[in-house]
C-alpha cells in the first residue's frame, strides 16, 4: 500500500500556555501558590531508562519536555508569575544525552517569566513561597509533598526573623483537569491528527492480515505506521487479539498465530505531541466474515453507530451507555444468549457475561483522560470540546453452554469523537468498520 507522510500539523503555541496558566491562576485564592512537579526517567533495567514521557499536566501547563523540571506559578509576583527550575547546564551529561535547554532557554523558548537551574532551587524556593498562605500542588505525589513540607519547616524556623510560612496544602489536581477536560481547536488539531495516524495504522494491519502470521506482526504494522508518521509511541499497549484472545479485554502478549476462520480485534492507538489516539476494530484474519461471526458483528457495529449520532451537548455518558445495553442486549437474546424480554436482562445485568465494560472514556492528553464523569452528584452532560471514544462490544467465551459457533468471538469497536456545538465530529473515520467496506479492503490483500 502507498506509504506517504502526512503533513504534521502545528504544534501549540506559547500564549496558549501563558493562557492556560493565567486560566488556573485566576481560580485560586489570593497570596496562594502552586508547584507542580515534571515526570522524572524511570529505570527499566540496570542504567538504562525507559523512553522518557512528561507528566500530562505539566505538559499541559508548559510544553517543556525535559524530566525532574519543577513550575510555581506565583499569582500576582511582580517579578513574574510563572517561575520554572530545570536541569542543570551540564557539558559531561549532555555529551551523552543531547543538550539541554537550560534556564536560559527555558525563557526564550518557553514562556516563563523567570527560569533558574536545579541547583538554585532549594536556596529560592523559599524565598518564592515566603507569604503565601495556600500552597497547590498534587497532593498524590510524595516527593511535591515531601518538598512542600521542607519549605515550611524553613521557613517556619525563620519566622522571628518575619518569614511566614504557608498554611495549608491544596490539592491543584483538581483544578487542571477540570480545565483539560474541554479541548482547544489547537488541542483537536493534533487530536484528529492522532486519530488520522491511528486509522491509517490499522488499515496497514488489514491489508497484511493473512493465516500463518502471528499476532505481532500486525503489531509491528501498526507502530512501524506510528513512527513512521511522527508519532513518539503507542498511546497504550498494543492489542492484538486473533481467535478467543479477543475476549480478553486486556491482551498484550500478541503471540498467537493467526487461525484462518478467526477474527482478529486489534485495540491500538498512536500518542502525537502527547495526545492520544484509541481504536478498535475486529475483522477476518482471512478477509471473510462467516455468517455467524458477521450475525454477531452486524449486533455490534449497529450499537456502535447508534451511540455515535447520540453524542450531542447536554447528552450523558450514562444515556449513550444505557442505549448501547438495549441494543446489545436485544442482539444477545436474537443470539439465542439469553432469554426473555430486553427489560429483565437488562435489571438483572444478565448482559454483563457478554459486555464488561463501559461504552465510553475521555480522550485527550491520557487515553483514560481526565475530568470528573459526574458533576454535583448527576452524570455529567457533555459540552463542546469535550473528547470520548465510543467502544461497545460482545466478548463469548469458550463455554459448553454457548453454540459452538459462537464460541471464543470477540468483537469491539471504537471511535473516538470530538463533541461540537451543532453535534459530534468522529476522528477516527479513515478505518473502514462495516463488513462490506473491511471485506472489500481486505480482498485486495
Amino acid at each position: 500500500m502507498p506509504h506517504d507522510i502526512l503533513p504534521r500539523p502545528a504544534a501549540i503555541g506559547l500564549d496558549e500556555y501563558r493562557h492556560r496558566r493565567q486560566a488556573l491562576m485566576a481560580t485560586l485564592p489570593p497570596r496562594s501558590a502552586v508547584l507542580l512537579p515534571a515526570a522524572s526517567l524511570v529505570t527499566r533495567s540496570n542504567d538504562s531508562e525507559y523512553a522518557f514521557r512528561q507528566d500530562s499536566d505539566f505538559h499541559y501547563l508548559t510544553g517543556f519536555p525535559e524530566p525532574d523540571a519543577l513550575l510555581v506559578l506565583l499569582p500576582g509576583r511582580a517579578e513574574g508569575e510563572t517561575v520554572l527550575f530545570c536541569q542543570d547546564k551540564d557539558p559531561a551529561k549532555e555529551a551523552w544525552t543531547g543538550i539541554r535547554i537550560g534556564a536560559e532557554g527555558a525563557v526564550a523558548h518557553y514562556g516563563v517569566d523567570q527560569a533558574f537551574e536545579n541547583a538554585e532551587r532549594d536556596e529560592r524556593l523559599s524565598e518564592l513561597l515566603d507569604g503565601r498562605e495556600a500552597v497547590y500542588l498534587p497532593l498524590d505525589d510524595e516527593a511535591a509533598v515531601a518538598l512542600a513540607e521542607e519549605v515550611r519547616r524553613d521557613l517556619g524556623a525563620r519566622a522571628r526573623q518575619g518569614a511566614e510560612a504557608p498554611r495549608a496544602l491544596c490539592d491543584v489536581t483538581h483544578l487542571i483537569h477540570e480545565r483539560r477536560l474541554i479541548k482547544s481547536e489547537a488541542e483537536l488539531v493534533l487530536m484528529r491528527h492522532a486519530g488520522e495516524i491511528s486509522a491509517r495504522a490499522h488499515v496497514r494491519a488489514m491489508h497484511t492480515s493473512r493465516p500463518g502470521l502471528y499476532e505481532y506482526h500486525l503489531q509491528a504494522e501498526l507502530e512501524h505506521e506510528f513512527l513512521w508518521q511522527g508519532g513518539q509511541a503507542p498511546a497504550y499497549s498494543t492489542i492484538v487479539g486473533g481467535g478467543a484472545n479477543a475476549c480478553v479485554l486486556h491482551y498484550i502478549e500478541n503471540a498467537s498465530p493467526l487461525r484462518d476462520g478467526d477474527l482478529v480485534l486489534i485495540d491500538a492507538g498512536v500518542e502525537f505531541d502527547l495526545y492520544a489516539g484509541d481504536i478498535t476494530r475486529t475483522f477476518p484474519v482471512n478477509g471473510r466474515f462467516t455468517a455467524e461471526q458477521r450475525r454477531v458483528y452486524e449486533i455490534v457495529l449497529t450499537a456502535q453507530e447508534r451511540a455515535v449520532q447520540a453524542v450531542a451537548p447536554g447528552v450523558t455518558l450514562a444515556e449513550i451507555h444505557q442505549g448501547v445495553v438495549q441494543d446489545l442486549t436485544a442482539g444477545l437474546i436474537e443470539l439465542g444468549l439469553l432469554e426473555g424480554s430486553v427489560e429483565e436482562r437488562v435489571e438483572d445485568d444478565s448482559y454483563r457475561r457478554f459486555y464488561l465494560h463501559s461504552t465510553s472514556h475521555w480522550l485527550g492528553l491520557d487515553v483514560h483522560d481526565v475530568g470528573g464523569y459526574r458533576r454535583d452528584g448527576e452524570p455529567r452532560r457533555l459540552e463542546p470540546g469535550m473528547v470520548l471514544t465510543v467502544e461497545p462490544g460482545l466478548y463469548l467465551p469458550e463455554d459448553d453452554d454457548i453454540p459452538e459457533a459462537l464460541r471464543g468471538i470477540g468483537i469491539r469497536i471504537e471511535d473516538d469523537v470530538a463533541v461540537t456545538a451543532e453535534g459530534h465530529e468522529v476522528l477516527t473515520s479513515g478505518v473502514p468498520k462495516r463488513v462490506a467496506d473491511i471485506e472489500a479492503l481486505m480482498v485486495n490483500n
